[in-house]
């Protein structure tokens, strides 16, 4: 039988940025003349509401994300973490409360506000260490600020910290990246998450790229640069636990873990997405609009009821970005059916091209399948709704 259970991860959205950068799609505005006390207020009445209606468990994960979180000046986010605590009163003993940052934008005193409101986690968003291609990107911190953000970081009292690197970007070398990973192991962090570079609609980079304006590593450069950073974060003794994730032993990203696993998570403020009892809904992106909304009620976009099938899918789907791959005793957990006998065309597809290695516990992406991983996931979309 389904398994139901409160609710004990929390996703927040900051949508407050210093600038957009080239490559960004996500629902954020830059900061300045934007209400952002008001949007702080609002974001409180959306958690009275939401904890009113769904009670939360134990809360063992917080993740707060945007836009740059960091933005926010010292009395701001006192006021939005002493706001998260009174909604979200029942932690874990080992709650990973984690914020994102942006190098350049964490001073002592805002670091020391966060640490005290029992923020225990930061996630940087560092993507390469040549300051060339930082500019180039839209990135407005230089390689300086790393250094000194983290330093800050630290002497606030800060020891769990990732940095985010990104490749496949434009003008960037194997050369390049190779040096970024050498400075990035440097700092010996727990955690590095290294994504590529993904041109969405909506940005700048999407109108150069359709002007053929766009100088991007072709894609044997992009897959070696990729080989390269696997390499090198095994040699270094990093766990590659997910596709773009590399982590010490315990400290892999337990809030990212919730959506791998298909958990149920809060998603709170302007264009967050929640899922909560099998129900997912996308929040108002504006922020204004997002305002307005929550004194009136739940500042919903859309909500809607994901069916079986479909959560059925999500779970493979995503579950099998993480390298330990997806387990059948948690699927039959979840949905009281076996998973093999549910996905027995994909799998046996996928296992017989070579992507997909059978494991004890169910299954997992090959050596090979983890190359070529959105050609797996694909297989896993609509296959039920389509039968």
């Amino acid at each position: 039988m389904t398994i139901n259970k409160r609710t004990e991860a929390v996703y927040i959205h900051i949508p407050f940025c210093t600038n957009k950068c080239f490559y960004c799609d996500f629902n954020s505005y830059v900061l300045k003349d934007q209400p952002v006390m008001d949007y702080l207020h609002a974001l409180d009445q959306e958690m009275a509401l939401t904890v009113k209606s769904n009670p939360p468990g134990i809360i063992k994960s917080i993740f707060v994300g945007g836009g740059t979180p960091t933005v926010l000046k010292p009395e701001e986010m006192k006021y939005f973490l002493q706001s998260v605590k009174r909604h979200f009163p029942e932690w874990s003993d080992d709650i990973e409360f984690s914020m994102e940052a942006n190098p350049g934008t964490t001073d002592l005193e805002k670091l020391s506000v966060m640490r005290a409101g029992g923020v225990n986690r930061i996630s940087f968003g560092v993507q390469a260490f040549q300051n060339k291609l930082l500019s180039g990107i839209g990135r407005i911190h230089d390689t300086d600020d790393v250094y000194r953000s983290l330093d800050n970081a630290r002497q606030a009292g800060f020891d769990n910290m990732s940095i985010d690197l990104m490749f496949g970007l434009p003008n960037q070398t194997l050369d390049m990246l190779a040096e970024s990973i050498d400075k990035a192991l440097e700092l010996g962090l727990p955690h590095y998450s290294i994504y590529s570079l993904k041109v969405e609609e909506n940005t700048l980079f999407h109108t150069m790229y359709q002007r053929n304006q766009l100088p991007l590593p072709d894609e044997e450069d992009e897959l070696n640069m990729y080989l390269l950073l696997m390499k090198r974060m095994k040699q270094a003794g990093y766990n590659q636990y997910e596709i773009s994730n590399f982590a010490k032993p315990g400290f892999e990203s337990r809030h990212n873990m919730t959506y791998w696993r298909n958990e149920d998570y809060y998603g709170l403020g302007a264009g967050a997405h929640g899922y909560v009892g099998r129900h997912r809904h996308v929040n108002i992106k504006g922020v204004n609009p997002y305002n307005e909304a929550a004194l009136k009620g739940l500042p919903r976009l859309e909500s809607f009821e994901v069916s079986r099938e479909e959560a059925m899918e999500d779970f493979l789907m995503v579950g099998l970005r993480v390298l330990e791959g997806v387990d059948r005793e948690r699927f039959q957990q979840q949905f009281g059916i076996s998973m093999d006998e549910v996905f027995a065309a994909p799998l046996n597809k996928m296992v017989s091209a070579g992507l997909l290695d059978v494991t004890e516990e169910g299954y997992r992406l090959s050596s090979k399948g983890i190359l070529f991983g959105n050609d797996v996931f694909a297989e896993f979309i609509g296959s039920l709704s389509a039968n």
